[in-house]
């Protein structure tokens, strides 16, 4: 009775661990110029962009940047981290989209195209995949509970 107890609550507690607060990665963006590389990620409406010249990975920190993004221009907001950021529903509409990171540093100006993938196919996967995990786990310890059930009952030889 004891092990069947035990079993039920080292089953719920993984349950429990695999089930909740999961929090599925941001989308990310990569795009490149001959001088220039952005990289952005995309959580719910937001997008930050953090933006280094290539050539020795330093931050770029002094440039206006629009975000071209499915027939609408937005711009980008420059944080205090160094980072520029953008907020707008667009991000969250069904679909991949291309994107383009328009850069004004001075005179010069560069363009640094990319494609925002939709992330609700890759979400479904990602739950199908823990679904069976859950699975295994569940499988693996009623195995082994199971197994020590057996190896308590087994009658033990009397040593003469």
């Amino acid at each position: 009775m004891r092990a069947a107890v035990a079993a039920a609550a080292i089953i719920a507690l993984a349950a429990a661990a695999f089930a909740g607060g999961e929090e599925k990665a941001p989308a990310r963006i990569e795009a490149r110029s001959s001088d220039l590389l952005a990289v952005a990620t995309v959580r719910d409406d937001r997008m930050s962009i953090h933006l280094s010249r290539i050539s020795d990975n330093a931050p770029v920190r002094d440039a206006t940047i629009l975000v071209a993004l499915r027939g609408s221009v937005h711009p980008a907001v420059a944080q205090a981290d160094g980072s520029y950021s953008v907020e707008t529903p667009d991000l969250r509409l069904p679909g991949p989209a291309a994107i383009q990171f328009e850069v004004t540093q001075g005179a010069a100006r560069e363009a640094l195209s990319g494609t925002l993938e939709d992330q609700r196919g890759t979400q479904s996967d990602e739950k199908k995949g823990n679904t069976r995990q859950l699975g295994w786990w569940v499988l693996n310890f009623a195995v082994c509970i199971g197994f020590l059930m057996l190896w308590s009952r087994r009658k033990k030889s009397d040593p003469d």
